[in-house]
């Protein structure tokens, strides 16, 4: 089968793409308008670019049902910093709480039930439960376009970062305690259970 993605309608591409690049991990992004009012929201477009220096990306998209852009997208432009929190099983409900459309005036950190702490770096806070946060300034946006189903790339470089202790051992974080998990389509999850190795093969 061969498809291209011009051919398809919108919602058709997302259901796609969603389904095939899978897992996704979770950036659990608290960010903060110019009037201080924070704002806490997930997106599982979000990868590392780069480790020199250390540079997080998440992707915003342009809603297919308000026609625009979300709250953290305009709020890293008024204020360029935001803290990429990461989710683990014990934290997945309220993660996924915060994915609701709320009104302005409430609190997305309230309605979770989680708690906003100070970072190190930044004027905006992390989520004092979650197992790793990164403490970013923004160094780039690149908008793909501003019609639904578009959106942005947000570059940050990470100044700081929070583990739980007993997470990192050996200058790495531990899977079994970390216990991540992952976005799949639809309404799906996944937990990281299930773990094989690979040893990378040299020179031929």
């Amino acid at each position: 089968m061969i498809i291209i993605p011009s051919d398809l309608e919108h919602r058709d591409r997302y259901r796609l793409a969603i389904s095939a690049v899978l897992p996704r991990p979770i950036a659990w992004v608290s960010s903060m308008d110019k009037a201080a009012k924070l704002n806490l929201a997930p997106f599982s477009y979000f990868t590392v670019a780069a480790s020199d220096p250390l540079t997080l990306l998440f992707c915003p998209q342009v809603s297919a049902r308000t026609g625009r852009q979300k709250d953290t997208f305009y709020n890293v432009q008024a204020v360029p910093e935001f803290a990429i929190n990461l989710v683990n099983e014990e934290l997945a409900q309220a993660m996924n709480q915060t994915a609701a459309l709320l009104p302005p005036e409430r609190s997305e950190f309230e309605w979770a039930g989680v708690t906003p702490a100070p970072s190190e770096t930044i004027s905006v806070p992390r989520v004092k439960e979650a197992p790793v946060s990164f403490e970013c300034k923004l160094r780039q946006i690149v908008t793909v376009n501003d019609r639904p189903g578009g959106g942005a790339v947000v570059f940050g470089e990470v100044h700081c970062i929070h583990l739980q202790d007993e997470l990192y051992v050996d200058g790495q974080v531990q899977l079994g305690a970390f216990k991540p998990v992952g976005r799949l389509s639809g309404s799906g999850y996944v937990r990281v259970t299930d773990v094989f190795e690979m040893q990378r093969p040299g020179t031929p």
